[in-house]
């Protein structure tokens, strides 16, 4: 028999589906796009571009399970395999970007962008 107990505890759990994923990954997009064009210091603009590459994780991996789940026996993981490649990218991206970001910092005494308008060459 089953009991109001364990009706209510099937009412309220709540399945999160791809929606929810997707609208994750447009609200970290979002605020990475707002921090590369609003931010003035170089480290903000770098974390935008972090946020937008997370964003793009999150729907890699989204997509992948709703979309790809493949079997119990042989599970389709190209959506993780994608998104371990993107992490990579980013973390090469940080590295270049903060060896260019100290060598600003040596030639200028700051980080904001608005000053490499006066780099000759």
């Amino acid at each position: 028999m089953i009991s109001a107990f364990s009706i209510l505890a099937i009412v309220q759990s709540p399945t999160v589906g791809l929606t929810a994923y997707l609208l994750v990954g447009t609200i970290l997009s979002v605020c990475g796009l707002m921090a590369m064009l609003l931010k003035r210091n170089a480290i903000g603009m770098l974390m935008g571009v972090e946020l937008v590459l997370n964003a793009a994780n999150v729907n890699l991996v989204a997509f992948n399970h709703f979309r790809h789940s493949g079997t119990t026996n042989e599970p389709a993981i190209d959506g993780q395999i994608f998104a371990v490649f993107v992490i990579l990218l980013a973390a090469a991206e940080a590295a270049v970007a903060l060896a260019i970001f100290l060598n600003f910092y040596n030639n200028f005494n700051s980080i904001d962008v608005e000053r490499g308008s006066d780099l000759k060459g």
